[in-house]
């Protein structure tokens, strides 16, 4: 805490010189009042003022190297749990960061590390200091922070946090592991189509051209097609990168973004699959503040803000406004209709009990089995459904060649 020097003068007119503690120089001339002086002069102590403008040097000295972008998940999961291990081995906070910055790779939370360090040496809290580094610790990260600080609790926090990023990471971890295979696939068969439209379909239109052979309009098509794929090949790989820009413009207005979402979600499979991952993500976001000791109305927000779907958004508005009236969570969650009745149970039970948190961990985890089971179903049924559709890709190019094929050879008969 800084320290002030002060000349004063008590009821007799005695002058008095001393130092004080305090937050603020305002905060020091009440405390200066309530003893009955009369503050003449006062300034923070110049040993204090070396010790910040130290600070300030060392901070200024110590800057981090030029970087892009954001501190990547699995990168924020392993510094959670290294920074957990070493709060709980007692380790001072400021100690613990300057070993895990010094451990870093130049990038994003090397910087990140290096402003949270020189604004606590500046005085400043864990949380508000992380608060300042947008680009590795969002909402949820700082405010489970500042409930440890205020709680006294920061080493079981930071164990929470710890626990809630590497369950995160692990569950895209299998959703991304899962998507290899067919992304993979439809990747080769898409190579090998346009191979094909590129290279060996104008052989045949060639060789029609030259005998004169009526084409059937199978054939017809499929020449166009080639003729297109040939022009055009380039604009090929900006296809799926032009529906993101149109995602991405769509998204951009309020209505457009529900809408979008929306439809996603209406998606069979795909959309149960989304629906079921927002609401284990948003339980366990939820669950793990609640826990921590965040206002309930606070949690939502930042439940909320993770949940990455404008129809979530609107529904815990919604729960936001009725909470915030004095309603309990379970009626308006069952009004917005974004979870099924056995949430809406759990959530409800939580409540009567004063284990809300304890529910939700629990239909986090329920939630989080059935995504990866709907993602193992969906993979199982995107293996026989690509071999349909390459099928019919194939037999329709065979079909079309060959038809034209067998006039020719009567021609020639």
């Amino acid at each position: 805490m800084p320290v002030y020097q002060y000349e004063a003068m008590d009821n007799t007119g005695l002058e008095i010189k001393e130092t004080i503690e305090a937050t603020t120089e305002a905060e020091a001339q009440q405390k200066i009042k309530e003893k009955g002086f009369f503050v003449t002069k006062i300034q923070e102590s110049h040993r204090q003022k070396k010790t910040k403008a130290s600070a300030r040097k060392t901070s200024a000295h110590k800057r981090g190297t030029f970087s892009i972008g954001r501190v990547g998940s699995k990168q924020l999961c392993t510094f959670t749990r290294q920074l957990s291990t070493l709060q709980d081995a007692g380790l001072p906070i400021l100690r613990s960061l300057r070993i895990l910055e010094t451990q870093s790779k130049p990038g994003p939370l090397k910087n990140s590390l290096i402003g949270v360090i020189g604004d606590i040496e500046g005085g400043n809290t864990l949380s508000e200091a992380m608060a300042k580094q947008p680009k590795a610790f969002d909402n949820l990260y700082v405010n489970m922070v500042k409930a440890g600080e205020a709680g006294g609790a920061l080493e079981i926090i930071l164990q929470r946090l710890a626990e809630f990023k590497e369950k995160a990471q692990s569950l895209k971890r299998k959703v991304q592991g899962a998507m290899i295979y067919p992304t993979a696939v439809i990747t080769v068969a898409t190579t090998i189509v346009t191979f094909i439209m590129i290279f060996i379909i104008p052989k045949f239109k060639k060789i029609f051209a030259d005998f004169k052979v009526d084409l059937p309009a199978i054939t017809e098509y499929l020449i166009l097609t080639s003729d297109w794929v040939a022009a055009y090949w380039y604009a090929i790989p900006g296809i799926p990168f032009i529906f993101w820009i149109l995602i991405k413009l769509l998204k951009k207005n309020k209505t457009g973004e529900f809408i979008a979402d929306w439809s996603v979600l209406r998606i069979p499979l795909i959309g149960s699959i989304l629906r079921k991952a927002v609401i284990a993500r948003t339980c366990r976001t939820l669950g793990t503040l609640i826990g921590s000791g965040v206002p309930i109305l606070e949690g939502v927000i930042i439940a909320r803000d993770t949940s990455g779907n404008a129809v979530f958004v609107r529904a815990f508005d919604q729960i936001y406004s009725a909470i915030r009236e004095g309603e309990s969570m379970a009626v308006p969650l069952k009004e917005t209709r974004i979870a099924d009745d056995i949430v809406v149970n759990m959530v409800d039970v939580g409540e009567e009990t004063g284990a809300l948190d304890t529910m939700l961990y629990k239909v986090a985890d329920v939630y989080d089995e059935e995504v990866e089971v709907l993602v193992e179903g969906l993979i199982s049924l995107l293996e026989p459904l690509m071999v349909v559709v390459l099928g019919l890709i194939v037999g329709f190019i065979v079909i079309a060649l060959f038809m034209p094929l067998v006039e020719l050879l009567n021609q020639l008969s």
